[in-house]
């Protein structure tokens, strides 16, 4: 390749192929630049003329004035061309009025132009850019020296411009925008400022110290079930060996030594196989106490079917004391430690979720009263965002649908809870959860299904949507009969257990006031027929015939009839009906099959005449001795959440349920809360 050995103008040798002259055109191109660049100082040349008629100040430091008769520069606008006033119009009178200031430096006094400003001048501007250009190094040209575009009219020198009509425009007609425009372009204050992308607003995770609380105490409350299933699995170990076996160790006895070592193990793993430490199912409802007892029937039946396979003798004593013993102390250990966590969220609001409700007012405000009500549930209401401006009772509105995630981060909530609402639908509710996702932000959507447990939904998909398919409840069939099977069984054995205690308290009746002991009343069943069921008498003989007089005096709305200071009970009867003994004859109703021994409450005939469609519904299944109604407050629940707990047990009833209502049974009793 030939090299040039002649200097460019810059001083350095240039290889002849790079030199403009060489390349094809390179002159011609070469002699345009030049002759445009020339048109450019003629331009500037006349300009600066025209300039020098007009009268300026310096200010200190060699900062320009503004032009006498313009408007201030804040006033000024970014829009420099704007279409000039008609020709045909005559021109205004010009106002020679000072321009008031509030500068230190003013106009001394008001100046009128004299020579007119061609349109053609004007749209002939430069624009001087006093930052470097991205394309400077692209196209050879030095960086930190000004570019200088071609003028309007450099650029449309081969295209024929007709002249505007009329006369000449004359300098009072000028607009003040196009008037600053043109001192900037030629005083070289307007720069190009390339766009840059707007930065986005750091937002902080919304992992504050609430945050790692509440997976502090969710670790903790994992570890002490651990540590209980482990030490319980231990315990029934040792006592089915000594049951068996005794105390002493032999060489027969040895391999059972190792099982009951090997239990804990087995136990906590087949626990954990069925999910029973999983958070889903923790903290409240029933699914941690099904999951319990589906790991110890797992168990019991791997443990069979395996000693059956390998011909390997279990002693039948042993394994009839070691796994039911370990499944139910789990049971109670684990309903216990549930009971010192809903005490905590009540008593001292520990434990508890902070959660942002999104919804219409009246859903806001009616979740949030239930949620206030019920707090061993464990979540607490800390702000609301509605579907437009509004407010909610007792709720601070963070903002709109739109604003969700500020809102989550200005109340440091680590739930959000959204409600059933038109305004977010499935697209709506992904975007959502995409933005809380990545804050570790819990989302609970609440169905408009009313009361039903989650062992009847299953989501199937359908065409690759989600289906959510509700099963209806089981009512008759298997699980009926067991259940039958259990009441008739649990009420021999507690009537035997507690035969001692039903005497006593006969004879306590039969001394307080003369008359029976047991008192028979009528009470609606299954499917409307009607039955006597038994109590222990705990009122006056006369008790029926002042009831008329009593009426008007009814604290419990609906068609219950319940009285705080009932003048017709005795003394021996406020005590039984406070711990509930007066019930305990009941067990004759169910050994008899008329009742159950968890179910929703009998009713009265007068009660079942004015229930409404929705009541009616709790005659599907027998009553019972205990409830969902009994358990969750007895009497000073109002009468539509009786309704509503007795309907929630018909929909979801399950064995494990029943044992639930049965140990919660035990701690109300002893409370004796709302018993009257």
């Amino acid at each position: 390749m030939a090299v040039d050995s002649g200097r460019a103008r810059d001083g350095f040798h240039r290889p002849a192929h790079l030199r403009p002259e060489d390349r094809p055109g390179g002159l011609r191109r070469e002699e345009r630049t030049n002759a445009l660049r020339r048109e450019e100082r003629t331009g500037a040349a006349q300009r600066r003329e025209h300039r020098a008629g007009l009268r300026w100040e310096e200010r200190p430091g060699g900062a320009r004035q503004e032009r006498s008769g313009g408007l201030r520069r804040p006033e000024r606008q970014s829009n420099a061309l704007q279409s000039t006033p008609p020709a045909a119009a005559p021109p205004p009178a010009v106002a020679k009025e000072p321009v008031q200031r509030t500068e230190p430096f003013q106009r001394k006094e008001s100046v009128q132009r004299t020579e007119p400003v061609q349109r053609t001048e004007i749209v002939e501007r430069q624009v001087v850019r006093r930052r470097p250009s991205p394309m400077s190094a692209a196209t050879g040209r030095r960086a930190g020296h000004p570019e200088r575009l071609p003028s309007a009219a450099a650029r449309t020198a081969a295209a024929p411009v007709s002249p505007a009509p009329g006369p000449p425009v004359p300098p009072a007609l000028v607009s003040a925008q196009l008037e600053a425009a043109v001192e900037d372009a030629v005083g070289g204050a307007a720069t190009f400022v390339p766009a840059t992308k707007p930065q986005e607003e750091h937002l902080e995770p919304a992992r504050t110290p609430r945050h790692r609380a509440r997976w502090a105490w969710e670790g903790r409350y994992l570890r002490t079930l651990l540590l209980i299933d482990s030490v319980i699995g231990v315990l029934a170990g040792l006592v089915a060996f000594e049951v068996r076996f005794g105390s002493v160790l032999t060489n027969y006895n040895t391999r059972y030594a190792l099982l009951s070592a090997l239990l804990p193990v087995a136990f906590t793993a087949t626990l954990a196989a069925n999910r029973a430490y999983e958070k889903r199912y923790l903290f409240v409802g029933t699914d941690e106490y099904q999951r319990v007892l589906r790991a110890g029937l797992g168990l019991t039946a791997a443990t069979i079917v395996g000693a059956y396979a390998a011909e390997i003798q279990i002693a039948r004593g042993w394994f009839a004391v070691a796994l039911p013993l370990v499944t139910s102390g789990c049971l109670v250990s684990r309903f216990v430690l549930r009971q010192l966590l809903h005490r905590a969220r009540k008593t001292r609001g520990a434990c508890m979720r902070r959660v942002v409700v999104v919804g219409h007012g009246l859903a806001v405000e009616a979740m949030t009263t239930q949620l206030c009500r019920e707090r061993y549930h464990g979540l607490k209401v800390v702000g609301a965002c509605l579907a437009e401006e509004g407010s909610v009772p007792g709720v601070p509105v963070l903002g709109t649908f739109d604003e969700i995630a500020g809102a989550v981060r200005r109340a440091r909530a680590d739930t959000v809870l959204v409600l059933s609402c038109p305004e977010l639908d499935g697209h709506a509710l992904r975007r959502l959860a995409w933005r809380l996702e990545r804050d570790d932000i819990d989302l609970i959507v609440a169905s408009t299904l009313i009361d039903v447990a989650g062992s009847r939904t299953t989501i199937r998909p359908v065409d690759g949507l989600p289906m959510l398919h509700v099963e209806h409840p089981t009512l008759t069939g298997a699980r009926r009969v067991l259940k039958a099977v259990v009441d008739r069984v649990g009420a021999v054995v507690l009537l035997v257990v507690l035969s001692p205690l039903l005497a006593g308290l006969a004879l306590a009746v039969r001394a307080e006031s003369k008359g029976p002991v047991l008192f028979r009343q009528v009470r609606v069943g299954k499917d409307g027929r009607e039955f006597v069921i038994v109590k222990f008498r705990t009122m006056h003989t006369d008790a029926e015939a002042r009831l008329a007089e009593l009426r008007h005096l009814n604290e419990v709305d609906g068609a219950l009839f319940k009285l705080r200071n009932d003048p017709r009970v005795t003394r021996v009867g406020r005590f039984l009906r406070k711990f509930s003994l007066d019930e305990l004859p009941q067990l004759l109703n169910v050994l008899g099959g008329s009742m159950s021994l968890v179910g929703p409450r009998p009713p009265l005939p007068e009660e079942v005449a004015v229930y409404p469609d929705d009541a009616r519904r709790r005659l599907a299944v027998r009553p019972g001795m205990t409830g969902l109604w009994q358990v969750s407050g007895r009497s000073d629940l109002s009468w539509d959440e009786a309704v509503r707990l007795d309907l929630q047990y018909v929909e979801n009833w399950s064995l494990s349920l029943d044992l639930v209502i049965m140990l919660r049974t035990l701690s109300a009793v002893t409370r004796g809360a709302g018993a009257y």
